[in-house]
């Protein structure tokens, strides 16, 4: 079984290299890699050349460019990544073994910095996310490329939505493998202020909220 491996990237110059680089034992074991771009300014799509099966062009975005990304692949199995999150060493072999009672999937997620309350975030995560059947972005979905139904083309929570429609044909395989993913966003503006804002949102998009307006406000307040 084959794994698309599909990063969605915007301006990521200064991560892809080392992002792609951590990735290359999957491709030297026959998995793809697809990076999507979504129109960088800087040298993203030039750097992921030498170290990806193939770099798109998208319409920014992340669901486009993971949807774009989709549409190019070729593996049994979709997995998206973000730039700054790194799969663990044996990722491919869980996932696999994952396809044999589920049709999709998450890992569980540490989140790296400097402040203490990184991993208390990390456990609200995957305690939530393992009660709820809702997977983030930050968490590595993977979906049997058959099941999968394409990421709603909206400007946030669409890994939410895409989580709500999978849950109606089958529970996720919750992995407690974990990816790592960077806690910048949570540490650039504060930790407790951001878990604050997306908890905010994320109870607006559930109450009906327009994902455009979710967007402008997370813009303005992040």
């Amino acid at each position: 079984m084959k794994l698309s491996i599909i990063l969605p990237v915007l301006d990521e110059a200064a991560a892809i290299v080392p992002a792609l680089q951590h990735l290359q034992p999957l491709r030297l074991r026959g998995h793809q890699v697809i990076v999507a771009d979504g129109g960088s300014s800087d040298a993203s799509a030039a750097l992921a050349a030498p170290l990806a099966d193939r770099v798109i062009e998208s319409a920014c975005g992340r669901a486009r460019q993971m949807n774009a990304g989709a549409a190019n692949a070729n593996g049994d199995v979709l997995l998206f990544l973000h730039a700054d999150t790194r799969l663990p060493p044996h990722a491919d072999e869980a996932v696999i073994l994952a396809m044999d009672s589920h049709d999709w999937g998450r890992f569980d997620v540490r989140i790296e910095g400097s402040s203490a309350l990184l991993a208390v975030v990390a456990f609200c995560m995957n305690w939530r996310s393992r009660l709820s059947g809702i997977a983030t972005g930050d968490q590595a979905i993977f979906v049997r490329r058959t099941a999968f139904p394409g990421f709603p083309e909206i400007a946030l929570m669409e890994d939410v939505a895409f989580s709500k429609s999978m849950k109606r044909l089958s529970p996720p395989a919750c992995l407690r493998d974990r990816v790592v993913t960077s806690g910048r966003r949570w540490e650039r503006n504060g930790v407790v202020r951001t878990v604050v804002l997306m908890w905010r949102l994320r109870l607006a998009y559930f109450l009906g909220a327009h994902p455009e307006e979710l967007a402008r406000r997370y813009a303005n307040e992040a």
